[in-house]
């Protein structure tokens, strides 16, 4: 990932040195159960550590003699190792120790990913409980609908998070597994021992019917579950988007003293990092399907997955880390107009207050579709500056008094049930 959307954290994660280290750590644990069962020889493990950290430019050097990555490294770190070199990665073939440290390296970018939908949702809540009584209007395929307020809103974004870190943490479960059963995961020339020394030191479960690979629909829904959440970045940054509409102007990104929106149009402010998320939540969507393209391997296994997921893999866990600390910016900074908001809904002329109406008059007697025309009619007919409540009043067949008409038009008493809402999502907890 280009270092404009990678964040320190997690790119140290995904770092060549990070890598090589994760390799060698793999190499010395599994040293470590030979030992155990007493093949390898006292201190070879300690031997792997000792011989420091694999030099990455020598590591390229002799890749590009070899052309195999790990073969590479192998030789380089046995190298290192006067005593006991040629026991390192005795029994294992390379993907023992590729996907095992794999395993490792999603585990630790998952929980990065864990923290910032944490804070997240704390930022979304905060706000959502701030607005639960910040009038508004409702909108369905961008037309006026009813009445709603901007905590709903906010609280129904909450909810969607909260899903999302609920399938992110079962996919992160599904994806901690390593493999060390050799090259057809027979267990022919290492026994299961090893395996589970190696993954239990890892905090990995250790894959139950491997083949040369852990099978990769673990990997398929890991980076279904990265694209899930996305896209409900995406669903948050596009109403922001469309809140912030010069028209509509209810919401707007925070916006610093010396910030450009144009270098053409000085007035220019425009809802950048939303529009940014947006896109990366393409991104997103993109490398899962190539996760569910890579399920199918050839046999035992294939490398057909390898190159996807060399960018795949960690590019969706930058990209996610980066999409939630910057939506998290944007909803704590985000400068919310509620007298715009309430401009807004008095600018409908009460037209959204017609269902209220329109039920009003069904409960007084009138048939449901001829209660649906009358209301209908009023509100298409509005004209100048009249609105829907008036335009009612003045008609003389209109079985309602005036009490019961005025109040289909209260907006604060249509929503008073909405309390249950915030109910809800003061008692809603993420999962440990």
């Amino acid at each position: 990932m280009i270092e404009r959307y990678s964040l320190p954290e997690m790119a140290a994660v995904w770092s060549e040195r990070a890598k090589l280290d994760r390799w060698q750590e793999v190499e010395a644990l599994a040293l470590e159960g030979w030992t155990a069962l007493g093949v390898a020889p006292a201190g070879a493990a300690e031997a792997v550590r000792a011989a420091g950290p694999v030099d990455v430019e020598a590591w390229k050097a002799r890749e590009a003699e070899i052309h195999h990555d790990l073969a590479a490294f192998a030789d380089v770190l046995a190298a290192a190792m006067p005593q006991h070199g040629a026991w390192l990665h005795y029994g294992l073939t390379s993907s023992d120790v590729l996907d095992t440290a794999l395993g490792a390296a999603l585990r630790k970018a998952a929980g990065i990913l864990d923290r910032r939908s944490r804070t997240l949702f704390d930022v979304i809540r905060t706000r959502a409980l701030e607005h639960r009584a910040t009038l508004m209007v409702g909108r369905t395929h961008g037309i006026w609908a009813e009445p709603t307020t901007f905590g709903i809103k906010l609280t129904g974004w909450a909810f969607e998070l909260a899903r999302s870190h609920r399938r992110l943490r079962q996919a992160t479960r599904t994806v901690s597994v390593g493999k060390v059963s050799g090259a057809v995961g027979t267990y022919a020339q290492v026994p299961p021992e090893v395996e589970e020394h190696v993954c239990r030191a890892l905090g990995l479960e250790a894959e139950p019917a491997g083949t040369q690979v852990v099978a990769r629909d673990r990997h398929a829904e890991f980076l279904a579950a990265v694209a899930v959440m996305g896209a409900v970045l995406e669903r948050i940054a596009t109403e922001i988007r469309h809140l912030s509409r010069s028209e509509v102007a209810e919401v707007a990104e925070a916006f610093g003293r010396d910030q450009k929106g144009s270098s053409a149009m000085p007035h220019k402010r425009n809802p950048i990092r939303s529009e940014n998320v947006t896109g990366l939540a393409r991104l997103l969507r993109g490398y899962a399907l190539t996760g569910l393209e890579n399920v199918a391997l050839w046999h035992e296994r294939d490398i057909s997955h390898s190159s996807v997921e060399r960018v795949t893999l960690p590019d969706a866990c930058l990209i996610l880390d980066f999409a939630l600390d910057r939506t998290a910016s944007v909803i704590r900074d985000l400068e919310v107009d509620a007298e715009r908001m309430r401009a807004n809904l008095e600018a409908t002329r009460g037209v959204v207050f017609s269902q209220a109406v329109l039920l009003a008059l069904v409960e007084a007697g009138m048939t449901r579709d001829d209660a649906y025309r009358v209301v209908q009619r009023h509100a298409a007919d509005l004209a100048g500056d009249g609105s829907l409540h008036d335009s009612l009043a003045d008609d003389p067949d209109l079985p309602l008094d005036a009490g019961r008409l005025a109040a289909c038009f209260d907006a604060e008493g249509q929503l008073s049930r909405a309390s249950v809402v915030f109910d809800r999502l003061e008692a809603l907890t993420l999962a440990d």
